[in-house]
């Protein structure tokens, strides 16, 4: 399914404009446009879920249609005195905010920054390695394998076969 300016209405809790208004036009153009940024970030908008992409469009433009440029301009007047100020908070475009990013691609838990790898039992150094002798630094290169064998200086596999 994809969004249409009536599924906007009904978010808005009005009636649709009339399809051959300028306001149906934009509100067609604003969907069009937030597609587009989702497209531009994610891919294929085919390969996402579609419920999700549906109520992040139409919450996107609904936002936009409720304030298009966001301006609120307060006066305050005392006696003969006046003051006004502007405030803008908006981008005056369809935005698409980093929650709705977040639904539309949740984060990978395959793998995760600085995890740690299961090691195998023992010691995978070989004897004459630098560490057994007392040193600072690995000579045999298991610390380049995550200590699954030595890389350097010869050796058995515990499977039986040289490396």
């Amino acid at each position: 399914m994809t969004v249409a300016p009536a599924d906007i209405a009904v978010e808005l809790g009005r009636t649709a404009p009339d399809s051959t208004s300028a306001e149906y036009a934009q509100w067609e153009l604003w969907i069009a446009d937030a597609r587009m940024l989702i497209g531009a970030r994610l891919g294929d908008l085919t390969a996402l879920d579609q419920g999700r992409l549906d109520y992040v469009v139409r919450q996107a433009v609904s936002a936009h249609v409720r304030r298009p440029d966001d301006a609120t301009q307060v006066t305050i007047a005392v006696d003969d005195g006046q003051s006004s100020r502007t405030y803008r908070t908006a981008k005056g475009r369809v935005e698409i905010i980093d929650e709705w990013w977040a639904l539309l691609s949740p984060p990978n838990t395959n793998g995760r920054a600085f995890s740690i790898g299961p090691t195998t039992a023992g010691n995978a150094h070989m004897p004459w390695c630098a560490l057994n002798m007392g040193g600072l630094y690995c000579s045999c290169g298991a610390d380049l394998t995550n200590y699954a064998y030595p890389l350097f200086e010869g050796g058995v596999l515990s499977d039986g076969d040289y490396y």
